[in-house]
């Protein structure tokens, strides 16, 4: 009877701890989505100060998933899990990885706006052909936090499917910025830095599209990286 209450209690430490860096992570990813939000919003206000607030805030993120990603590590290395526990832990492992770039996207997004603040209103216009597409991978990282949360494969193969989407609304854009290019060669410097931002919220899709499949892999136990999507369908029905 002795030991299967330290058994009980041993399970029961382990399940806190798998609890409390999962709440690292939706707290890592609470913080990924605000960056993401304060970058769009002072993009479309041109706001210097808040886009400077974001790159220093950049460093937070980056401590967050150090701190989150030795936690799995420990975890893996003195409770030895198992089965769904283990692919939790490298799931979350993964997850914050993506989360972290993420991060840099926001990042990206908010130094174009350090360089553009005093430019003309054509380098504005430009900056908020992008807004559009920066919402719907807002929207995107949005949800993906919110699947990854409740593990819900559904919500999942959506948000994975979501991607396409945002790689369309991407190549609109980038032959919006080509037009302008053409019209203004003077904008060409100034252009391609907003084509470097707009390449960071195309990858914020990727990196949804990533977590996604690491819900999959968590609660199917199938890897479907690199699948097609009829493969990862078939696995998640």
């Amino acid at each position: 009877m002795e030991h299967l209450n330290i058994g009980k209690h041993i399970s029961g430490q382990f399940n806190a701890e798998l609890e409390e860096i999962r709440n690292n992570v939706m707290a890592m990813g609470g913080l990924v989505e605000q960056q993401l939000t304060d970058a769009l919003d002072a993009l479309a206000r041109s706001n210097k100060a808040e886009a400077e607030q974001i790159i220093e805030r950049d460093r937070r993120v980056n401590s967050m998933e150090v701190y989150i990603d030795e936690e799995c590590t420990r975890i893996i290395a003195k409770r030895q899990p198992a089965a769904s526990d283990l692919r939790l832990v490298l799931a979350i492992s993964k997850a914050v990885t993506e989360l972290e770039r993420i991060g840099d996207s926001a990042e990206r997004i908010a130094r174009l706006v350090t360089q553009l603040h005093n430019e003309p209103s054509r380098n504005r216009t430009m900056m908020t052909s992008i807004d559009s597409m920066g919402r719907h991978a807002q929207r995107m990282l949005h949800n993906v936090l919110d699947a990854f949360a409740r593990m819900d494969v559904e919500a999942a193969m959506q948000i994975h499917e979501e991607d396409v989407r945002l790689d369309e609304a991407y190549e609109g854009v980038v032959r919006q910025l080509m037009t302008f290019m053409m019209e203004d060669p003077r904008s060409i410097p100034n252009i391609l830095e907003v084509l470097w931002a707009v390449r960071a919220l195309e990858r914020v899709g990727d990196r949804c599209k990533n977590i996604c499949e690491y819900i999959i892999y968590y609660v199917k136990g199938k890897d479907v990286r690199h699948l097609d999507r009829s493969q990862v369908q078939d696995i998640v029905r």
